[in-house]
């Protein structure tokens, strides 16, 4: 093949002591990933620099939170915006999110493709937010009063245990989790300024993604 690009993600991408945003550069270990998830994110990534290294033609792109139409099963983000549209979200907590339209992220896969240097990580994302933000921009565009409940970090990861716990006793699942309240301590904040200068990237408004995304959430649900 004349070029590979992995799809790799943030979660792999360190983040800074004083909450500003992360850039390529940034290093992170494994004992710094939280879940099952974000650690198997992280040895993948460790596999394909390898194999760049060792001379396969390999560019690493790491998308922040693609938000927009399509997202069927939905993806975590997906459901808090399908939950903040449907008015089932009364009380959030203090994060924050890098927002990116999903096609967006398509572009910069393609882009990386063309102009991406081999064995080179580029993050593509969007725009920083608070979670606050993004639940007064879902409000905004369905009509409904966004949550003004904030609650504490201490508060939530007991029930979030609780929550687990239960959803093991019914063979479900829930979507209050350990593992996401304990990234939600940190705001997920990143830098795309070294794909936009290598590769053209480009992203749009956040409030386009979430817009589009709440559309197509509204038009599919059942």
């Amino acid at each position: 093949m004349r070029r590979t690009v992995y799809t790799s993600s943030v979660a792999t991408i360190g983040l800074r002591a004083d909450g500003a945003p992360s850039d390529e550069q940034v290093p992170a270990t494994l004992d710094d990933m939280i879940g099952h998830y974000k650690r198997s994110k992280f040895l993948a990534e460790q596999v394909a620099l390898a194999a760049a290294h060792a001379g396969q033609p390999i560019v690493i792109v790491n998308p922040s939170t693609p938000i927009g139409p399509g997202d069927v099963k939905p993806t975590p983000t997906g459901q808090l915006v399908r939950d903040a549209a449907t008015g089932r979200m009364p009380a959030y907590v203090d994060t924050g999110l890098n927002i990116v339209h999903v096609d967006d992220v398509a572009a910069g896969h393609l882009q990386a493709f063309e102009h991406g240097r081999i064995g080179e990580r580029y993050i593509l994302g969007g725009t920083d937010m608070s979670l606050q933000q993004i639940l007064s921009v879902i409000a905004s565009l369905t009509g409904r009063r966004a949550p003004r409940l904030r609650l504490p970090q201490a508060v939530v990861l007991p029930l979030a245990y609780a929550a687990q716990a239960w959803a093991r006793l019914r063979g479900g699942d829930t979507r209050v989790t350990v593992d996401g309240v304990r990234m939600a301590r940190h705001r997920m904040y990143f830098s795309s300024a070294k794909a936009a200068r290598e590769l053209g990237y480009r992203w749009r408004a956040p409030q386009l993604a979430l817009q589009d995304a709440v559309r197509w959430f509204l038009e599919t649900r059942r």
